[in-house]
């Protein structure tokens, strides 16, 4: 189902503050990290995480995922952002049932074994 005009702006805006702050979080750090990667050849550092790690809201691995009643993972960050002014689904735009969201403790732990392993 195709989001409504207003919620498609909704989560565009959204998805711009997202990058916005996560740009603002990592600015101290890409300085050094950038001059580190010219000094180093690709590793599996610079996999792409699977789709399932990415949030659909921030389009960012997620650190802290919780399941929502559409059956899907967010941030739980960026999902609490999203139900506090909605009761549908990111995704489907769908009204969902419940509003309460799970920890998704398999997916977090997935996630972390992938980041593990990609210091290695």
């Amino acid at each position: 189902a195709a989001l409504a005009a207003g919620e498609e702006a909704e989560l565009a805006a959204a998805l711009e503050e997202s990058a916005r702050l996560e740009e603002e979080r990592r600015a101290p750090d890409e300085q050094v990290s950038s001059s580190l990667a010219a000094e180093r050849p690709p590793s599996v550092e610079e996999e792409e995480p699977p789709d399932d790690f990415i949030c659909p809201i921030t389009t960012e691995v997620m650190v802290d995922p919780v399941m929502a009643a559409d059956g899907h993972s967010y941030e739980r960050s960026a999902i609490e952002r999203w139900l506090a002014t909605k009761s549908t689904s990111p995704l489907t735009g769908e009204e969902l049932e419940f509003t309460r969201l799970f920890p998704n403790h398999t997916l977090r732990r997935m996630i972390r074994q992938w980041q593990e392993a990609a210091r290695t």
